[in-house]
């Protein structure tokens, strides 16, 4: 009999490291926002290891905060901790047999398994940014903002440019064969000055900062004669590639407003740099979604548009001859890069725009093969240098990201690699949302929405709802799995859910993985289709889920997201009953100043555009705003500056009778990094809906 009840004793002791199913009743706001973290850290990739057998990654195994590097081997073996001197930086050289780096500002090279290790560069000036020769044996790097070359076998030193003092320093964008450079200057002297100021010091801190868009310069530099020549200059977005055997140069540049693309050809053999424009594109809108590269060897150049309304890959020669376009139709090509001459790895959301799977595409033949099976949201993908290895964050529904690499050669299964979900995240019975896909009032817009409904639901009771707005405006975040970018609000939805309230999300034109004109359609007047998409996704609510009751609607959002809350409660009364603003931007006008590259391609320039900046900035609807609000904003916002939430305050005072509450956050930006903060802005959101909605 004692021996029994020693067993059970000991059984009983053990049952708690088991993390027994619970329910999402059991969270709380304290476990959502504080260490350790409740999903765990999620794992970012950092890079392969030099011989493409494994990766490192950054993570925490105990659920914290602070980032630790990992390595893995791509069979899912061996993880361990990286060492302390592990040089994340270096360059490879193309061979694989050599790789270069800086270390405390001096240039060293290195065999590939990080052994015999030699200084090439030691001075007082730092060295930095290195690029290996496409044949391995010469290394560029800058020095002081001027390009140097050395040949590694030789040790010979050469000096590739000589700025003048106020020039804008040279930055190396490719090699062109082993015997030219491809160089890119930025200049900024056009950008203004703005200030964030920093308080909790003990002087205050101006908190400077110069923001504008750069004026870009391509030059080429030849090394046999030393000659420097400029071939494009502009302001504006560009980007380069060149083929292997260094003929050819593509740039593709996209104006300040983000309206015009065109991409030229440059033939490097030529003494006059002869050019060939190969691809053109406009929009209403503004471009997005826009990548090119030459294929690994020939002169078949690929790219990525929405020229037909959808991001699809195209390819042309160099001489601007056979352009064809190699996916077509309403779905999105979110990626896509050369594996050889004549394939190219690419995803899509050919499945709908809520999963993203990964093909294979040979440009010859024009056969695409798909590659995963499993239903899923992948992103940030990464191609290994030998080609052989895709790594990518694979997410379900309740399932955070983790790390997956796919064998190209043999695509059966991919392997999962890192494995940092704590067991009490999985203990608990997550509610899995409502994915759904309708159509707006327009009768033609396809929307996604998500819902989650109240936990033990009473029969014939009403529920209030709360209604997340994403932020960043160009962001998809309704899709089948799990969110990424707000993986604690995911929770603390699920937390709501359990305090008796729907949670619903609409992913409102805007949001990106929809089409060119799905975005596009709010150019000029920000606010006005995304309120009529988020009440389209209520009304839907309300027919559907007989329980929600939509006559009680609270919503909140941060950044873009907070912007949306106050004007959309402003503008739509009837629908929301409150609305909290995390981070928001109140008056467009201050946001161009500081972020022109995001504002002037959506609604133009305040002077020349005012009436867009008017109708889309809440503060112009401070009049009308009959609903309850709260303000919640860093102080040290070096994004979205407090600037905004003082203005739209002083309004709010100035109108007299708004409703409204405030906390500022004095030592956080636009990403709050202290977990009190987090949990203090929160239970304020929680608790503003318990007294508003109940």
């Amino acid at each position: 009999m004692k021996k029994l009840l020693l067993f059970i004793v000991f059984v009983f002791l053990l049952v708690p490291a088991t993390f027994a199913q619970q329910g999402v009743d059991t969270l709380s706001l304290e476990s959502v926002f504080y260490e350790p973290l409740l999903a765990g850290h999620r794992p970012d990739f950092v890079r392969f290891s030099p011989n493409d057998d494994a990766i490192y990654y950054q993570a925490n195994d105990s659920s914290q905060m602070d980032d630790e590097l990992f390595k893995v081997s791509l069979d899912g073996s061996n993880m361990q901790e990286a060492p302390d001197n592990f040089q994340r930086g270096y360059t490879l050289a193309p061979d694989g047999n050599r790789l270069a780096y800086t270390e405390q500002g001096d240039l060293w090279i290195a065999d590939a398994n990080f052994e015999n290790t030699r200084k090439v560069i030691s001075s007082e000036k730092r060295e930095y940014s290195p690029a290996w020769s496409p044949d391995s044996q010469k290394l560029a790097f800058v020095q002081e903002g001027d390009v140097w070359m050395i040949d590694i076998n030789q040790s010979q030193l050469t000096q590739v440019t000589a700025k003048k003092e106020a020039a804008p320093s040279y930055n190396i964008s490719n090699w062109a064969g082993t015997d030219k450079l491809v160089l890119r200057q930025y200049d900024n002297s056009e950008s203004k000055e703005y200030y964030f100021p920093e308080y909790v010091d003990q002087y205050v801190q101006t908190g400077s900062t110069r923001r504008g868009i750069a004026h870009q310069t391509v030059s080429v530099a030849a090394l046999d004669s030393g000659r420097v020549d400029s071939i494009f200059s502009a302001k504006g977005y560009i980007s380069t590639s060149a083929t292997a055997d260094g003929q050819y140069l593509a740039i593709d540049r996209i104006d300040a407003d983000q309206k015009n693309r065109i991409i030229e050809v440059y033939d490097l053999s030529t003494e006059e740099f002869a050019s060939t424009q190969v691809f053109e594109n406009s929009t209403d809108g503004w471009l997005y979604g826009t990548n090119m590269a030459f294929a690994p060897e020939g002169n078949t150049l690929m790219i990525q548009s929405e020229k037909d309304g959808w991001n699809h890959i195209y390819t042309v020669q160099a001489d601007g001859s056979t352009m064809t376009q190699h996916t077509d139709g309403e779905y999105e090509v979110p990626w896509a890069e050369w594996r050889s001459d004549n394939e190219i790895i690419f995803a899509s959301t050919r499945e709908g725009p809520g999963e993203r799977h990964i093909y294979s595409l040979n440009t010859k033949s024009g056969d695409t093969q798909k590659m995963t099976s499993r239903t899923g949201y992948r992103q940030s993908f990464n191609l290994s240098e030998n080609n052989n290895h895709l790594v990518y964050e694979y997410t379900y529904f309740n399932e955070p990201f983790e790390l997956y690499g796919l064998d190209l050669n043999d695509t059966e299964d991919p392997t999962r690699l890192t494995q940092t979900i704590p067991e009490g995240f999985n203990a608990i019975d997550w509610q899995e949302e409502d994915y759904i896909r309708f159509t707006g009032r327009d009768g033609e817009t396809e929307l996604s929405m998500s819902v989650l409904e109240p936990l033990d639901m009473q029969e014939d009771k009403q529920y209030p709802v709360v209604v997340f707005i994403h932020g960043a405006g160009s962001l998809q975040n309704v899709y089948k799995g799990w969110s990424n970018s707000y993986y604690r609000e995911y929770m603390f939805h699920q937390y709501l859910t359990a305090q008796g309230y729907y949670v619903m999300e609409v992913d409102y034109r805007h949001s990106t993985g929809y089409g060119r004109d799905f975005r596009d359609d709010v150019t000029n007047w920000m606010g006005k289709y995304e309120t009529q998409d988020i009440v389209d996704g209520i009304n839907y609510l309300a027919e559907n889920y007989a329980q929600a009751d939509t006559s009680n609607v609270g919503t909140y959002g941060g950044s873009y997201g907070g912007f949306m809350a106050l004007y959309a409660t402003s503008v739509a009364p009837q629908y929301f009953d409150a609305a909290a603003a995390l981070r928001a931007v109140t008056n467009w006008e201050n946001y161009y100043y500081t972020n022109p590259w995001y504002t002037q391609p959506r609604l133009g320039t305040p002077e020349a555009d005012s009436a867009n900046y008017a109708r889309s900035s809440p503060i112009t609807y401070v009049d009308e705003l009959e609903q309850p609000v709260l303000i919640l904003h860093g102080l040290e916002d070096n994004n979205v500056g407090f600037q905004d939430a003082a203005q739209y305050i002083d309004k709010l005072i100035q109108t007299g009778g708004k409703e409204f509450d405030m906390m500022m956050y004095p030592t956080e930006r636009h990403s709050f990094q202290d977990p009190d903060a987090w949990f203090d802005e929160y239970t304020r959101i929680y608790e503003f809906f318990e007294e508003e909605l109940k």
